[in-house]
């Protein structure tokens, strides 16, 4: 392993900007990723946040990788999920054990938030990570859909 796996806290600005960069390359999206940056405060605070996961791989001072995941709260039981809303590797670092190990250094987090299951979402397009994924926990067959929440 060639990487270092790090959390991110409030003072990580560059490094949360970098690993948006790569997000925009991996998931060929600046729109979402670099289009409007969030100010410095705003990435402070949602840094500092315990329910706001951000975990990166690092090849010296460079973002290879990362995930970031939310700790979702329930109300049915005493309990929490984990939600891993995007999680990339920098192509040419791929298939080197940096996304697993992102994933496997989130359990530990996930367990301390209370959490009884972490979850993430996978394209059809993309049978990498859904083989990924496959490989370290249970498939279910669902239907996403965003629901725009209107103009104010």
């Amino acid at each position: 392993m060639s990487f270092v796996l790090r959390r991110l806290g409030s003072s990580d600005l560059g490094a949360m900007r970098a690993l948006n960069a790569l997000f925009a390359e991996a998931f060929e999206d600046p729109g979402s990723y670099q289009a409007q940056p969030p100010s410095d405060d705003y990435l402070a605070d949602r840094l500092a946040r315990h329910d706001i996961i951000v975990l990166c791989a690092f090849e010296g001072e460079t973002v290879i990788g990362g995930l970031v995941a939310y700790v979702l709260d329930k109300l049915e039981q005493a309990r929490a999920e984990v939600y891993i809303y995007d999680l990339a590797v920098a192509e040419a670092h791929r298939r080197q054990g940096a996304a697993t190990a992102l994933i496997e250094a989130l359990k530990p987090i996930a367990r301390e938030a209370g959490a009884w299951v972490i979850y993430v979402q996978a394209d059809y397009e993309d049978p990498p990570a859904i083989a990924l994924y496959e490989k370290l926990g249970v498939r279910e067959e669902v239907l996403h859909f965003d629901i725009a929440p209107g103009a104010p």
